[in-house]
């Protein structure tokens, strides 16, 4: 079997060709793979920070070693913000200097875990699943809140989960990865399973309520940004 070539990224005119795009692409999500084994080989986390007022975003991608969770690459972009903010369309404002960091990555990425969301979107295509399309890499959404699904609180103890819903289809999980703390919300992206996407964020989880890989990735872009607009 051939493998096709990822598409590239389209920047869209407005909202409505965003949005055809997304429908478009969508596609080409890929939801039958496992994806690679949690504690093996490496993962990457991505991360933005935005200067609407100066029409800045800077994204960084920190890369670890997923058993050690060592630092073994990072890399930084800055960019010009080309699209508007609009709910649902976010991706369209992110990806490009996303893109450019991951490019200037010296190692392969291995398993990418996004600051957001993949099929726990309106159009179950959020920036996970069209990062994941656009570059063929297995990528994870973990956010900070349920966007705009429903949920009810997993159990108290670390690993405890339960479904992310629209209506009755499940599209994540939200879960504790810490004692005493308000849970994540992992969707996949492209090319894993999501009880693959929810060990692996368990174990990138050690210590804080958020994966190590967002932790750094948004420490280096928020430095970045500073850097960049003083």
């Amino acid at each position: 079997m051939t493998m096709q070539p990822p598409p590239a990224h389209e920047t869209p005119a407005d909202e409505a060709e965003g949005r055809a795009i997304q429908d478009r692409l969508r596609g080409l999500v890929v939801l039958d793979e496992p994806g690679p084994a949690p504690g093996t080989g490496l993962v990457t986390g991505v991360d933005v920070a935005y200067d609407d007022e100066k029409d800045v975003v800077v994204a960084a991608a920190v890369v670890l070693d997923a058993e050690t969770l060592e630092t073994v690459d990072e890399a930084t972009a800055v960019g010009t913000i080309t699209f508007p903010y609009v709910p649902g369309l976010l991706a369209f404002r992110e990806i490009p200097t996303v893109l450019e960091a991951l490019e200037s990555l010296t190692v392969d990425p291995g398993l990418v875990i996004c600051d957001g969301y993949g099929l726990a979107h309106p159009r179950r295509f959020g920036l996970a699943s069209h990062l994941g399309v656009l570059t063929g890499l297995p990528v994870i959404g973990v956010g900070k809140n349920p966007f705009t699904f429903s949920y009810e609180a997993p159990g108290p103890r670390r690993g405890d989960f339960s479904p992310l819903l629209d209506g009755d289809e499940v599209v994540g999980r939200a879960l504790r990865t810490q004692e005493n703390t308000n849970p994540i919300f992992v969707s996949v992206g492209h090319r894993i399973g999501l009880d693959n996407a929810c060990a692996h964020t368990l174990r990138l989880a050690r210590r804080f309520r958020q994966p190590e890989s967002t932790r750094r990735a948004d420490a280096l872009c928020r430095q970045t940004l500073r850097e960049a607009t003083a």
